[in-house]
């Protein structure tokens, strides 16, 4: 039986489920991960993304408060590759394990992933994304002058650091990715969005830049280029809602791609939260392709079209 090929895309804090910040502890709640994994590549191809948001928050903290004039503090576009490594490290460990538990054996690679972006999209005019830790109005304006950084005062609870985030259009490492998929393996594959790089146009050469890409908007990418059947972005809660979190709230079952676009026009979805999740299933979606929301404590049965919110044309 051939079997389906599946992009899942877990959220940014899936290893931080209960506020687990050490290493040990994240890999904790990656061995439950893994296990969900391995048992669903029996039936699927599986490649997994992952999001990195506290992860590379950390990363940047600590390069910050310990940054000299002999080791100065890394830049963000290699904070992100930084996350991919450790990420993609824990995950991998935890798959294998998964499989060597039950007297199995698969590979998994975890890719350090470059995506590229246009060096023209808007969002590098007007950025828009909160990073890093909060500062005090006294010290945004030191950083501001010191750094060039763009800060902005973020709901209240200080000023925080906001980058570019451009759409992602390519993926670097696309083909080595189909040739291990084609050859059994599991892969992990552009965490935290990816690493984002512009690509020159005489000699095709890479450049990073500083800017996060979306997670959900990079994996739904990869699922395109990578000929997926399914994409599915596993979030905090079991479905997409209207309305959320107000008495009316109402669970969105199966839509339709136009569907999921009149909800988007209509600003039933936050910006910071499932706009973009919404965005990517419904982009996915077309034709034959299937895209989902769902829980991961549902993620299987939301494959089997049981649960989460379905976005396919009917």
């Amino acid at each position: 039986m051939t079997k389906q090929r599946v992009v899942i895309a877990l959220g940014g804090n899936a290893l931080q489920q209960n506020g687990e910040v050490t290493a040990e502890a994240q890999k904790s709640v990656a061995s439950k991960v893994g296990e969900t994994i391995a048992k669903l590549s029996n039936r699927y191809e599986i490649i997994l993304a992952h999001g990195n948001g506290p992860q590379v928050g950390n990363i940047l903290l600590h390069e910050e408060s310990a940054s000299t004039d002999t080791a100065p503090a890394m830049p963000l576009e290699t904070a992100v590759a930084m996350s991919q490594g450790q990420i993609g490290y824990w995950l991998s460990q935890a798959i294998g394990n998964a499989f060597a538990r039950n007297h199995q054996h698969k590979q998994v690679v975890s890719i350090v992933t470059q995506v590229v972006v246009d060096r023209r999209d808007p969002a590098f005019r007007h950025p828009s994304k909160p990073i890093g830790e909060f500062y005090t109005e006294k010290e945004a304006l030191r950083l501001t002058k010191a750094r060039g950084w763009e800060m902005r005062e973020d709901s209240g609870r200080g000023f925080r650091r906001i980058v570019p985030s451009p759409k992602p259009i390519d993926i670097v490492e696309r083909r080595e990715i189909i040739s291990l998929i084609q050859s059994g393996a599991i892969v992990i594959a552009v965490g935290g969005g990816g690493i984002p790089v512009v690509r020159s146009k005489v000699l095709k050469l890479l450049k990073g830049v500083d800017a996060v890409i979306d997670k959900d908007l990079a994996a739904a990418k990869l699922a395109e280029l990578v000929k997926a059947d399914i994409f599915i972005s596993v979030t905090a809660v079991p479905n997409a809602y209207l309305n959320f979190g107000q008495p009316n709230q109402i669970a969105l079952g199966i839509i339709t791609p136009k569907e999921a676009l009149e909800h988007i026009r209509t600003g039933q979805f936050g910006a910071g939260s499932m706009l973009p999740k919404i965005q990517a299933v419904s982009q996915f979606a077309n034709k034959k392709r299937l895209g989902i929301i769902a829980s991961p404590d549902n993620l299987e049965l939301a494959l089997k079209r049981r649960s989460g919110t379905i976005v396919q044309e009917i």
